[in-house]
C-alpha cells in the first residue's frame, strides 16, 4: 500500500500509519481475515488514534482496509472465546473518556481535531461499519456490502453505533437494520446518509478530499470541526452562541489572516500548524 513520496511512520501487525506531507493513511493491516477484529487490532487502533491526536502537522486522515474488503467485523475467534466466557470482556468499565475500547474504535476518530475520511470497498460489516461511521466523510466503492450484523448473533450495535448513527439516518432505518441484520449496497448506504459519496476509486477520492482540506487553514478546520460536533442536535441559542465563540477564536489569527492574503496575492498559503 506505500506509494512513492509517502513516508510509513508505523507499522504493527494489524495497522499501518503512512504519512504524505500533512495527510496521514491510516490501513487496517489484515487482509487475509479481511480486517476482522481481535483484541490485537482493537488495541492497535486505538494506539494508532492516540498517536494522531498528539500529530502536529496533520491536517486530515484517510482510513481505508488493505485486501478485498474495509473490516468484516468481530473476528469469529474473539466471539467464539467472549461466548465462551462473557464474563472476561468488561463492557461497562470507561477504558477510554467516556467509552470502552470496543466504543473508542469507533468514536475515536470523530474525537480526533483533524478530518477523517474512510475509503470503503469490500464490506463494512458489524464493527467495521460502525468504525466508518466515526469518520467526518464516508466515500464507499459502488459494489460495498454494509450490515449492522450484531443482530445476526443476538446482540445490539455496542461500538458507537447509537451514538454516530442518529445524526446520519432516519431512526426507522436504524431500528429495521438493527433488527433484521440485512445486508444493503451502496446506492442504499448513500439514500439513507452512511456513506457521503459513492465512485469507483475511493482511495483516490479520499486522497483528493484530503488535499483539498489540507490546503485549508488547520485552525479553521478544527475549529469547523469542534463547532459542527458540539452543535448538532443543539438548541437554536446555544448552537448560535458557539457559532459566535468559535469565529472569535479563528478571526484574525496568523493562519486566518494568511489565508486573506494569500486570496489577494493569488497565491498558494503557506500555514502554520
Amino acid at each position: 500500500m506505500t506509494a512513492l513520496g509517502r513516508i510509513c511512520l508505523s507499522t504493527t501487525k494489524r495497522v499501518t500509519v503512512m504519512h504524505d506531507g500533512p495527510i496521514a493513511h491510516v490501513v487496517l493491516n489484515r487482509a487475509e481475515k479481511r480486517n476482522a477484529l481481535d483484541q490485537a487490532m482493537l488495541e492497535a487502533i486505538a494506539e494508532t488514534i492516540e498517536q494522531l491526536a498528539n500529530a502536529g502537522g496533520t491536517r486530515a486522515v484517510v482510513l481505508s482496509g488493505d485486501g478485498a474488503a474495509f473490516c468484516a467485523g468481530l473476528d469469529f475467534m474473539s466471539f467464539a472465546a467472549m461466548l465462551q466466557n462473557p464474563e472476561s470482556v468488561d463492557f461497562i468499565a470507561r477504558s477510554h473518556g467516556d467509552a470502552n475500547l470496543f466504543q473508542h474504535v469507533s468514536t475515536g476518530w470523530r474525537d480526533l481535531p483533524m478530518p477523517v475520511i474512510t475509503a470503503l470497498h469490500g464490506v463494512a460489516f458489524g464493527g467495521g461499519f460502525q468504525i466508518m461511521l466515526g469518520a467526518d466523510i464516508r466515500v464507499a466503492a459502488p459494489h460495498t456490502k454494509f450490515s449492522i450484523m450484531e443482530a445476526k448473533w443476538g446482540l445490539v450495535p455496542d461500538m458507537g453505533g447509537m451514538a454516530l448513527m442518529p445524526a446520519l439516518a432516519r431512526q426507522d432505518i436504524v431500528r429495521r437494520l438493527s433488527y433484521t441484520a440485512e445486508i444493503f449496497d451502496a446506492a442504499q448506504a448513500l439514500e439513507w446518509g452512511f456513506v457521503t459519496e459513492v465512485t469507483e476509486d475511493p482511495l483516490a477520492r479520499a486522497m483528493e478530499l484530503a488535499a483539498q482540506i489540507s490546503a485549508r487553514s488547520p485552525d479553521g478546520t478544527q475549529v469547523s470541526k469542534r463547532l459542527i460536533s458540539n452543535t448538532w442536535g443543539a438548541n437554536r441559542k446555544d448552537t448560535l452562541m458557539a457559532e459566535s465563540e468559535a469565529q472569535k477564536s479563528v478571526l484574525g489569527g496568523e493562519n486566518q489572516m494568511e489565508a486573506v492574503m494569500a486570496n489577494f496575492e493569488k497565491r498558494p498559503p503557506i500555514f502554520k500548524d
